[in-house]
């Protein structure tokens, strides 16, 4: 893919009920190691974050994991990826993530992913973060967050040129396709990272 030498992936650190998740976490990790593509995450060894590192890992790919270091003695870091970089605070975890990356997968999560999600949503609307970021919507767990995205601009409460930024791929193969074709969503303002 033109310009992604590495993409960050948000996910779950739980394996979920579904056991196709955590396969195509793992698809998703191997597909990037392929491509040459060092993958950036939240440095968990668990749940889907486990696999997607994993999936790189089993190739031979570049995975560099980010942790806060308050989660380091409960056993959850991953010392198997290439680098582990322990930080401070979930800022500061953020903020290295999307500085390292040139693109953003999101998985299925729950609040964590969330939360990484919308800021950096937040984040391309201000012009701090132009680059792609793509949802990828397995099994339609996103739906709501789309309709509900529809009716935030329905309502005049999010406009159009914004709620175009986040990109619903049906697959790892759409969502490539769509960083393929990427053109940056002009921000509101052109922020420092400093100023976030």
């Amino acid at each position: 893919m033109k310009n992604i030498k590495s993409i960050v992936v948000f996910c779950a650190s739980s394996k979920g009920t579904d056991a196709t998740y955590q396969e195509s976490a793992y698809n998703l990790g191997s597909r990037l190691a392929e491509l040459n593509i060092e993958l950036i995450y939240g440095g968990g060894k668990v749940g889907l974050m486990g696999a997607v590192a994993d999936g790189a890992l089993k190739k031979n790919g570049k995975v560099t994991g980010i942790i806060p270091n308050f989660m380091t003695p409960h056993e959850i870091a991953h010392h198997g990826v290439s680098e582990l970089i322990v930080v401070d605070s979930m800022h500061e975890r953020k903020l290295l993530m999307h500085e390292k990356s040139d693109a953003v997968i999101t998985l299925p999560g729950g609040f964590g992913t969330f939360e990484e999600l919308f800021e950096i949503l937040t984040w391309v609307q201000l012009g701090l973060y132009q680059k792609p970021v793509a949802i990828i919507n397995q099994n339609g767990y996103y739906d709501n967050l789309k309709s509900q995205i529809n009716h935030m601009m329905d309502q005049g409460l999010l406009n159009k040129y914004h709620g175009s930024m986040l990109y619903f791929a049906n697959s790892i193969t759409d969502a490539f396709q769509y960083f393929e074709n990427f053109e940056p969503v002009p921000g509101i303002f052109k922020l420092k990272k400093d100023q976030t």
